[in-house]
């Protein structure tokens, strides 16, 4: 295989506006890498999760709204 093919092969980091082939850099680099991954599906997740208690806590205002019109 040429070292063509082979960069055709390595997954591409694009990061701040440029590209690194991935194959080509540090194993700490790596690491790097794989926590901001790591980082970023936990912060997605727990946006999920906040976005689902708000609609929970939306729908409790509205049973409470309905619940107090009672005693108008």
């Amino acid at each position: 295989m040429t070292e063509k093919e082979n960069n055709r092969n390595s997954p591409l980091l694009t990061f701040e506006g440029k590209k690194y082939e991935v194959n080509n850099l540090s194993n700490d680099t790596k690491e790097l890498i794989k926590g901001l991954q790591i980082a970023e599906t936990q912060l997605k997740m727990y946006e999920d999760t906040l976005k689902l208690l708000s609609v929970g806590r939306n729908s409790l205002a509205d049973q409470l709204r309905v619940k107090l019109k009672n005693y108008e």
